[in-house]
């Protein structure tokens, strides 16, 4: 099983370069904010315990994002491999990831993070904002702050990645047919 988790800042070219990797690789999207919604939306008791800490404005415990990455591994056993997005966010979470691997019996084959300079980012996401309608999209301050809170936030976590040898930086900036080579070229490399 190739598991796969891909970092990046906001406006990085995660999500895009994601559904092509899915598609090459034949790996599972397992997007953590997706996983959340979809529990909430099926009431199962997970959303709902995951439900009670948004609604008090209070970040969703890690036990309860790994109890919801458990589920989905087994509703996915056959699975050829997993691509993560979104997480792990923090070092408890990595380790958390980790341990609940291990008792599936796999692990974590690669962390590749795509490296785009802050100016880059708030270029695209200022055009972004143009046209998804998202406010977050729209303020140059609110970006730089969101690229600050990623690069404190990830940091521990890529460190974490790092004394295991499977933590590589990508080149993100450039055709999105050159980062997708780049990124393949890195898998294809950890694969064999």
């Amino acid at each position: 099983m190739f598991n796969l988790i891909l970092f990046g800042p906001p406006g990085s070219g995660k999500g895009t370069q994601s559904d092509k990797l899915v598609d090459k690789y034949g790996l599972k999207h397992l997007s953590t904010g997706n996983l959340l919604r979809q529990e909430i939306a099926d009431k199962t008791p997970l959303g709902l315990e995951a439900k009670s800490f948004i609604d008090k404005g209070q970040l969703v415990p890690d036990e309860v994002v790994i109890g919801m990455v458990d589920s989905f591994f087994d509703l996915h056993k056959d699975a050829k491999g997993f691509l993560f997005d979104g997480f792990p966010r923090t070092a408890p979470q990595a380790v958390a990831l980790d341990k609940l691997l291990d008792l599936k019996e796999t692990g974590i084959s690669a962390v590749l993070a795509l490296e785009v300079s802050e100016e880059e980012l708030v270029k695209r996401l200022l055009n972004r904002g143009k046209t998804s309608g998202r406010s977050d999209d729209t303020d140059e301050a609110v970006i730089r702050k969101r690229f600050a809170v990623y690069n404190s936030e990830t940091s521990a976590v890529a460190d974490h990645y790092k004394k295991s040898g499977k933590f590589q930086s990508v080149k993100g900036e450039g055709s999105i047919d050159d980062i997708f080579a780049s990124l393949c070229k890195a898998i294809d490399a950890r694969m064999h």
